[in-house]
């Protein structure tokens, strides 16, 4: 039986290695095939891709991505989001010191994924937004797409529950709700590089401006 198992895996072996030898084939005999009119077009269009790529990129940089930016007030905000097509938006307070590990992850993820806007905004200051998106949480990550809220990353319990987690993690999750263009596997998140012992977090009870809010941390200094 277990003879019979090994052929049949060799089998499937050799007809993958052939089906991929036959493609080689084929795109060798594209090349071949091709004259000095038809690599000049080829040049032609990976040119034209790259200017396009170029344009837009700058078009990007002009509406303020590449940079993770905090924006004054609420007033700014629905502006920030209607101009561009991908928002990250970090809902944040001062006093809870999470916040001030998003935004160490954010400023990396925004040089990196310049298709998409990354901004920060307090709840002090804009607390009829907080209550319309109905942030409960800091920090919240609220994600727009054409400007309509996509998706919330709410405190760090969808990154491992520690305050530890990765750029790379915050990053598939970003992805998983496309308002990144990720190119790893959504599938699995990268918890290979989680360190171990990670410290889980606890809610606490606060309060905004006579607001109530939850903080996702355990020793606010308030």
């Amino acid at each position: 039986m277990a003879t019979d198992m090994i052929e049949n895996i060799t089998k499937v072996l050799v007809q993958s290695a052939k089906l991929v030898e036959d493609q080689v084939d084929t795109e060798l005999t594209k090349l071949n095939e091709m004259d000095e009119d038809d690599f000049e077009k080829m040049r032609e269009r990976r040119l034209e891709a790259l200017k396009k790529a170029q344009k837009q990129k700058q078009e990007w940089l002009s509406k303020g991505h590449g940079e993770y930016r905090e924006i004054p007030s609420e007033k700014e905000f629905f502006g920030e989001v209607k101009e561009s097509k991908k928002v990250v938006c970090h809902f944040y307070r001062n006093s809870t010191f999470r916040c001030k590990i998003v935004d160490k992850h954010l400023a990396i993820l925004a040089k990196k994924h310049v298709e998409t806007k990354f901004i920060k905004l307090s709840v002090e200051k804009a607390p009829f937004l907080a209550e319309r998106l109905r942030i409960k949480v800091i920090p919240t990550l609220a994600l727009f797409i054409d400007g309509k809220s996509k998706d919330y990353v709410v405190g760090f319990g969808d990154l491992g529950n520690t305050d530890e987690f990765t750029t790379e993690m915050l990053e598939w999750r970003l992805g998983c709700a496309d308002v990144i263009n990720y190119s790893g596997n959504l599938m699995e998140p990268p918890t290979s590089t989680q360190k171990p012992h990670s410290r889980f977090t606890k809610v606490e009870k606060k309060t905004i401006r006579g607001r109530g809010y939850d903080t996702d941390s355990d020793d606010d200094d308030d």
